[in-house]
Formats: structure tokens, C-alpha cells, sequence
């Protein structure tokens, strides 16, 4: 668990899963890091709670600079598509208000660092303050939940047709969120049977390795 889990699972850690807010965010990017010059490129969220969609947020982003060849193969997303879309500075203020309190919420992502980090990055390049979110990352908590014997790998697409996501990942925002909301709720089934029932014992969770388990 991260020290910022650590310091807002203090708050309210013994809330029952079903009572929990979460927001399950996927960005599209330009390339592998803020710090090669990449940029946000597309936020997708999804907000539940008690199993239960309450709310969706999808924007486009302009990056500020074009798109390589590779990176529109692999999403669709065309320079095109971005040209009118809003800035970052404009839309981390919307994607906050839709988000929440970090009293309430936590962030859900599949490799959770790499979208934090670009969210984070570009909160400290504009001046914004980043709310200390707890922070679920399900490609951590797959590995630990599940064995060899029955996924070879945690990726979302492999966990998606494991849990039968009703929406598939396609490398856009939206539907990757949505489909790591089902991943999460599968993964929710799974960790009932290790007695895990509240935001305190899923951000402390950590399943003893056995020799099946996924590296």
C-alpha cells in the first residue's frame, strides 16, 4: 500500500466495500511517460458503488504536439480527433469535481502508475493540487487473487474475458474503464472468499504466494 493510501485509509478504513465510492479511470497517452514529453491524450472513468454505475466521465485531450503513426494504429485516435478538444489545464478541474472527495473516493486504474503518473504530472505542471486519493491498482490485486491454473497473465484483456466483462478493452478510454470496472467487481467475488469485506483490508490486502500464484 502506497503512504497515501496509508494516510486516507486512516479516515474512513473500515467502510464496507458496498459503501465505497470508486472510479475506475483509463487514460489514452501520446506515448510511455510524462517525462519523455508524452501527454494525456483521453480520460475515461466510470463511477460506482455498491456494484452499481452512478455516473461517467470521457473527454478527448489535446496534447499540444502530434501523434506518431504507432500510437494512432493502436488507439484510432487521429491528430484530427484532438485538434478542438480542450486543453489539460481546463479539464483536471471537471475530471476533480467528477471524481470527489479523496475522504470518499478511491481511484481505481489497471497499472495504476502509469495512469496516476501522468495524471500527477500534469496536475504539478499546471499548478493543481493533487487530492491524496487511496489508490487500487487491479493488476496488483489480480496477481493476488487469482492463480496460474486459471489466467496465464494479468492483462486487461485477458482479465476481462477471465471475469466476462461485458465490455471488451479496445486501447480507448472509456471502454477500458468500463471494462476494468467488471474486472474489479470480479475481483471483489474472489476476495470474499479471503474474507476481505472492507476499503481497510482491500488496501492491506496481500495474499500469502503459493507456488501456483501469478508472479
Amino acid at each position: 500500500m502506497s503512504e497515501e493510501s496509508a494516510a486516507v485509509a486512516k479516515i474512513a478504513d473500515h467502510r464496507p466495500l458496498h459503501e465505497v465510492v470508486f472510479v475506475i479511470l483509463d487514460l489514452e497517452t501520446s506515448g510511455a511517460a510524462p517525462s519523455t514529453g508524452a501527454a494525456i491524450t483521453e480520460i475515461g472513468a466510470v463511477k460506482v458503488r455498491g456494484g452499481e454505475i452512478i455516473g461517467e466521465f470521457q473527454t478527448f485531450v489535446n496534447p499540444q504536439h502530434g501523434l506518431s503513426d504507432f500510437i494512432t494504429s493502436l488507439t484510432g485516435i487521429t491528430d484530427e480527433m484532438l485538434a478542438d478538444a480542450p486543453k489539460i489545464k481546463s479539464v483536471l478541474p471537471d475530471f476533480f469535481e467528477f471524481v470527489g472527495s479523496h475522504k470518499e473516493t478511491v481511484l481505481v486504474a489497471h497499472n495504476a502508475p502509469f495512469d496516476l503518473g501522468f495524471l500527477k504530472a500534469a496536475a504539478a505542471k499546471n499548478k493543481y493540487p493533487w487530492p491524496q486519493y487511496p489508490v487500487i491498482d487491479t493488476v496488483r490485486i489480480a496477481r493476488s487473487v487469482l492463480d496460474r491454473d486459471e489466467v496465464p497473465n494479468c492483462k486487461l484483456s485477458t482479465l476481462a474475458t477471465f471475469f466476462g466483462a461485458t465490455t471488451s478493452p479496445t486501447h480507448r478510454a472509456l471502454d477500458d474503464a468500463r471494462a476494468t470496472v467488471d474486472v474489479l467487481h470480479g475481483i471483489f467475488e474472489r476476495l470474499g472468499t479471503f474474507e476481505v469485506t472492507t476499503l481497510h483490508e482491500l488496501l492491506n490486502f496481500k495474499r500469502k504466494r503459493g507456488k501456483r500464484a501469478l508472479d
